[in-house]
Parts: structure tokens; C-alpha cells; sequence
């Protein structure tokens, strides 16, 4: 099992990407912290993976813009559970599009709260699990309308875009301390953030996306596996695509 004795943090971790990756984390040994808004789903979700891998998982209701519950949660657990992470997956996200012309700024704010500024305080936390242990790994979930663009979707292209910019950086600040930091930028995954597109897209006569399918949530958990194991030890600041060639 390539996270045995390992623990994982993952945000947004009751459905979509986050649970996959909860999912694929867990079935390889990994002990986890789970992040999301719904404590009921959280709740199935621990219950869940505990019977079917025997893993331990602690579960908090976090509204990852809310500096409150992010500070109530990471007290819990660096200072009273005292379980000191060595992987981050900054998963929580929000797609909210809208044309720049019609834009308000409750919606841009509300994109960067969610996709951008919670990723870099959350990765502050994670230092103080990381420096303690002298190692880790920093995932942070993107988006190829981060790395690409698209249109009617500028500011939420340019929240994910920061994210890119951010952890680039990031991972030249924390590359001697033996902590890496990499991106993975999905294209369209069948999530509930995508029902919209995936009459459009999941089909075989589909010219956009080279594998004539949406992918599934499962791929973009193996990504996050391989970067978050030993197996990518020599990987730093990259930015690995998960989108069926269609950004090529």
C-alpha cells in the first residue's frame, strides 16, 4: 500500500474529486482528516471507509473560507489529536461563471475566497504539521480552465490560475525542506459542478476532448496517489493534467 502509515488531509472531501481521492487514499493505507461543509455526509463517508478499510478518519465541518473553523479545526488537530499530516490535497473548490461584463463582485470575491485564498491559509497550517515531521506534500487541484482559459469564465480562470502561480513558487520556498508541492488540473470530470456540460462533452463524437469521454473522478485520485506517495519523491512544482488530451 503506497500511504501506509501515513495521514492525509483532503478539503472538499464529501463528494466529486474530494472523495475519490479520500477513497483512493484510503484503500492504500492512508489514515485521514476530512474537510467539507456537510458533517452528515462526512459522517457516511468516515463510517464508510473505516469498515471497508480499517483506516482511521476523523471528519470536521469547515467552511474552508471561514477563518474561524479553519483555526477551531487545525487547533483540534495539531495541538489536542496532536496528528501531525504529511499530505495536503487543497480539493474545495467552486465554479462560479459569469461573462466580465455582467460581473458582481460578491461572485469574485466569492471564487477567490473558495479557490484561491483557503488554499494558500490551509497550506500555511499544513507547515506546522510539516516542518515538525521534515517532510510532506502539497496538492493543490486546479482546473485546465486555470491553465487555458475559457471563455465566460474569466475570473473563475484566473482563481484557479493564482493556484498555479502560487504553488510553483511555494515549491521553490519549500524544496530543501524536503516538501513538494505539485497541481493537478482536471479537465471535465463527471462531477456535480459539471451536469451542465456533460451531455455535451461525455459522448464519442465529442471533437473537443481526444479521448471522446468526460473522465471520471477516479483519475484525477490516481494523480493525486501518485504525487501524494514516495513513488514521486523527485517531483516538485509540476503540473500534471488530468483531461483526456484535450490540451495537448
Amino acid at each position: 500500500m503506497l500511504l501506509k502509515n501515513k495521514i492525509a488531509l483532503v478539503t472538499g472531501a464529501s463528494k466529486g474529486i474530494g472523495r475519490a481521492i479520500a477513497e483512493k487514499f484510503a484503500e492504500n493505507g492512508a489514515d485521514l482528516i476530512l474537510f467539507a461543509r456537510s458533517i452528515e455526509e462526512l459522517n457516511n463517508l468516515k463510517f464508510e471507509l473505516e469498515s471497508k478499510f480499517g483506516n482511521t478518519v476523523y471528519v470536521y465541518e469547515v467552511d474552508v473560507t471561514n477563518k474561524e473553523d479553519l483555526a477551531v479545526a487545525f487547533t483540534d488537530i495539531l495541538q489536542n489529536k496532536k496528528k501531525f499530516f504529511e499530505i495536503l490535497v487543497n480539493n474545495a473548490g467552486i465554479m462560479r461563471d459569469s461573462m466580465l461584463n455582467t460581473v458582481k463582485m460578491d461572485l469574485i470575491e466569492e471564487n477567490f475566497k473558495t479557490n484561491t485564498f483557503s488554499s494558500i491559509l490551509i497550506s500555511q497550517y499544513a507547515l506546522k504539521a510539516f516542518l515538525r515531521l521534515r517532510k510532506g506534500s502539497i496538492i493543490n487541484i486546479s482546473s485546465i480552465i486555470g491553465t487555458n482559459g475559457n471563455s465566460g469564465q474569466s475570473i473563475y480562470s484566473a482563481s484557479k490560475s493564482a493556484i498555479l502561480g502560487f504553488s510553483k513558487s511555494l515549491s521553490k520556498e519549500l524544496a530543501a525542506l524536503n516538501i513538494r508541492v505539485n497541481v493537478v488540473a482536471p479537465g471535465f470530470i463527471k462531477t456535480n459542478l459539471t451536469e451542465e456540460y456533460q451531455e455535451k462533452y461525455n459522448n464519442t463524437n465529442n471533437p473537443f476532448i481526444g479521448m471522446r469521454r468526460m473522465g471520471e473522478p477516479e483519475d484525477v485520485a490516481n494523480v493525486a496517489l501518485f504525487l501524494a506517495s514516495d513513488l514521486s519523491s523527485y517531483v516538485t512544482g509540476q503540473v500534471v493534467g488530468v483531461d483526456g488530451g484535450m490540451i495537448i
